[in-house]
């Protein structure tokens, strides 16, 4: 319960534009979209921007199958886990991939951040197999880098070279020590922790009574999505030549990709630039967004929808190219219908099964 000297505060957070529900970016920019459908001649344009995803990555596609398609030095050692596999099998998986305890488990088809948990012993796999074993399962390597961030690289299928556009820091729930309160103090006084205390309670019991020095980032939750809590910092000022030209010789190894955000972790900006020192937990296709939009110290709702709208251009642009110069077919929207209007109640279900 949010005390009441912070009433304002939560009220304040329930408010941030930041958290509003989804439709309220994407409504607003339909008209757009339309427009697009009808200059391409295709409602299902967007599925040539990146052919080697299925639908261009429209959010129904396997993550693991997107996983493969980088460079494997690159990637966390990742296991894919159908749906009603036993527990006795996947903990032989583990074993026969050699993968250890910590490691991260997601759904294989899932959207900001739901079912996204660290699993720290056999316990924690356990607890979570018995509890949602209705879907596909991703289990991957947690990677200690102590950074992530998400980057969006823009590339049209005839150039060599592309852009970032998008730069988004991870800031970890947490709260800051004063040097004298206790963790479950400094949470009961921050409204923005308490927003996600049923994420991060049975994490830290045993933690509340430490106290953490003066200005110690006390870390609840090492999860790095909005809905886990963590805060997303516009780092656009980090976008360089030289991070750029790591980028541009990526996308060389990734064949009919030409539009997506990398989700990464990382040692320090530094090496990121030289390529070196980082890992790709995972990467989105046309349905990603600038995430550094929904920083709201540099951004606003209307500047939130003004970025969308720019890179439902660029996908635009990017899918007549392929189209046109390079035969990519614009895929029928009738099975992509489908399997959009499958994902909303897989999408509800995922929720649901998250507040369990």
């Amino acid at each position: 319960m949010i005390p009441k000297n912070n009433f304002f505060l939560s009220l304040k957070e329930k408010f941030n534009w930041e958290f509003w529900p989804t439709y309220m970016f994407y409504i607003p920019l339909f008209p757009l979209y339309v427009y697009y459908a009808i200059r391409s001649g295709s409602f299902a344009y967007f599925t040539a921007t990146n052919p080697a995803i299925k639908n261009g990555g429209d959010a129904t596609e396997s993550k693991f199958d997107t996983l493969k398609i980088l460079p494997k030095s690159l990637i966390p050692t990742s296991l894919f886990i159908p749906k009603e596999t036993t527990i006795t099998t996947v903990i032989n998986d583990l074993e026969k991939h050699q993968l250890r305890y910590p490691l991260i488990i997601k759904p294989d088809i899932g959207y900001r951040g739901l079912l996204v948990k660290k699993l720290n012993n056999l316990a924690d796999l356990q607890d979570y197999l018995k509890k949602y074993t209705s879907i596909d399962l991703i289990i991957q390597d947690f990677v200690s880098y102590p950074n992530e961030c998400g980057i969006l690289y823009v590339r049209f299928p005839d150039k060599k070279t592309g852009t970032i556009t998008s730069i988004t820091l991870k800031d970890y729930l947490h709260v800051k020590g004063d040097g004298t309160s206790c963790v479950s103090d400094l949470i009961a006084n921050n409204a923005h922790v308490l927003r996600y205390e049923s994420i991060f309670k049975d994490l830290i019991t045993n933690k509340l009574d430490y106290k953490p020095k003066k200005d110690e980032a006390f870390v609840l939750n090492e999860i790095g999505n909005h809905c886990k809590g963590a805060s997303f910092i516009n780092g656009n000022h980090l976008i360089t030549d030289k991070l750029t030209q790591t980028f541009d010789a990526l996308s060389q190894k990734i064949v009919g990709v030409n539009f997506g955000r990398f989700d990464i972790k990382y040692d320090s900006i530094s090496a990121l630039e030289e390529g070196k020192a980082f890992k790709i937990i995972e990467l989105n296709g046309v349905i990603s967004e600038p995430t550094h939009i929904y920083d709201p110290k540099k951004s606003s709702y209307f500047i939130a929808l003004k970025s969308l709208a720019l890179h439902w251009k660029f996908v635009y642009q990017i899918a007549k190219i392929s189209h046109k110069k390079f035969g990519v077919k614009y895929q029928k929207i009738q099975p992509v219908l489908k399997g959009l209007f499958a994902l909303r109640p897989y999408n509800r279900s995922i929720k649901s099964l998250s507040e369990l």
